[in-house]
C-alpha cells in the first residue's frame, strides 16, 4: 500500500499534468483530460521504478506471478461493535 508521501507525489504529479497546465473552461472537461491522463498514465508511462514496465503491465505480471495477493476477504472490513 502506498504511503502518504507517495500519493502526495502522484497527486502533485497530476496536478502538474492538468490544472498547474491548462485553463478549463468546465469541470466536465477538467473531468475529461483527467481521466485521459490517468489511462496514458496507466496504460503507456513506462516507469523506472517499475522495471520499465507500466502500470497496468506490473499488475498483471504481479498478478500472474502470486495471484493469491489479489485475493482478499472483505468480512474483516465490514464495521461492527467492539466485542
Amino acid at each position: 500500500m502506498p504511503d502518504n508521501g507517495q500519493v502526495e507525489r502522484m497527486n502533485r504529479t497530476i496536478k502538474d499534468a492538468t490544472v498547474r497546465r491548462f485553463h478549463y473552461e468546465s469541470h466536465d472537461h477538467l473531468r475529461q483530460h483527467l481521466a485521459e491522463f490517468i489511462a496514458a498514465y496507466n496504460f503507456a508511462r513506462r516507469l523506472k521504478t517499475l522495471r520499465g514496465l507500466t502500470s497496468y503491465e506490473a499488475i498483471c505480471k504481479a498478478w500472474t506471478e502470486e495471484p493469491s495477493r489479489f485475493i482478499h476477504d472483505p468480512h474483516h472490513q465490514i464495521p461492527r461493535p467492539n466485542i
